[in-house]
């Protein structure tokens, strides 16, 4: 019983982890602001880029990476320490080795949904695609490199991040399913890139009209003002 507590508690930490509103605490810190009222009204990297300047939101960037990263590494630690515990013996039947990666695998996903639905900000947040490398490169780094390649490679093309964030999350689905990886590990890379593509769903309408904003497009105030709150989000 203890065992299972632990492990219920420590994908609870995952999700705390994930939830973690970097670019919200960004806002506060650099320019005493709520960034969900400025710019597109996201608390992703790519608004705080656009309301609070390049080395803040570098700064969100690679705060959501960690998150992400830091959920897989604590779960690890968390299911190889248990067992060391007298009062937390798992059941004599488990297989450890399988479970654990079960375990680490809902961890990932227990950050993205974080990142996304954070209890700091009424179950509100961004689109879970800079927490969701920090899951690849933590679960499979040669993975996260080629999401992440891909991304830069988009990115520096269109200028457009969802558009980079949608077909990284497709290349990682495409490399798992390519490269050797267990099974667990497959399911986790396949349902997080779907979440995250579900979670720009708005962004595929504005492509599709062609209205998507661009990165380094200027516009006005008032005009980034008027942008939805579903607006491209990291």
């Amino acid at each position: 019983m203890v065992f299972w507590t632990a492990s219920a508690a420590g994908l609870a930490i995952a999700y705390l982890l994930g939830s973690i509103p970097t670019g919200y605490l960004a806002g506060k810190l650099v320019k005493g602001i709520d960034i969900r009222q400025h710019g597109s009204r996201s608390v992703g990297a790519t608004n705080a880029l656009r309301t609070l300047g390049k080395w803040p939101a570098l700064a969100v960037l690679l705060v959501d990476v960690m998150k992400g990263a830091g959920a897989i590494v604590f779960a690890r630690w968390l299911f190889a320490w248990l067992p060391t515990l007298p009062a937390a013996q798992p059941p004599t039947a488990l297989d450890l080795q399988a479970l654990g990666t079960w375990t680490v695998c809902l961890a990932g996903l227990a950050a993205l949904l974080g990142h996304s639905r954070s209890i700091w900000l009424n179950f509100a947040g961004g689109k879970s695609a800079a927490t969701g490398l920090g899951v690849l490169l933590a679960v499979s780094w040669p993975i996260g490199l080629g999401a992440a390649a891909v991304f830069g490679g988009v990115l520096t093309i269109f200028r457009i991040v969802s558009l980079a964030s949608m077909l990284a999350a497709l290349a990682a689905i495409a490399l798992v399913c390519g490269l050797e990886q267990p099974l667990p590990y497959r399911l986790l890379v396949i349902a997080g890139g779907i979440y995250v593509i579900v979670r720009h769903r708005a962004n595929v309408q504005r492509l599709l009209a062609g209205t998507e904003p661009r990165v380094g497009r200027s516009s006005s105030k008032s005009d980034g003002d008027k942008v939805s709150d579903q607006a491209t989000s990291t």
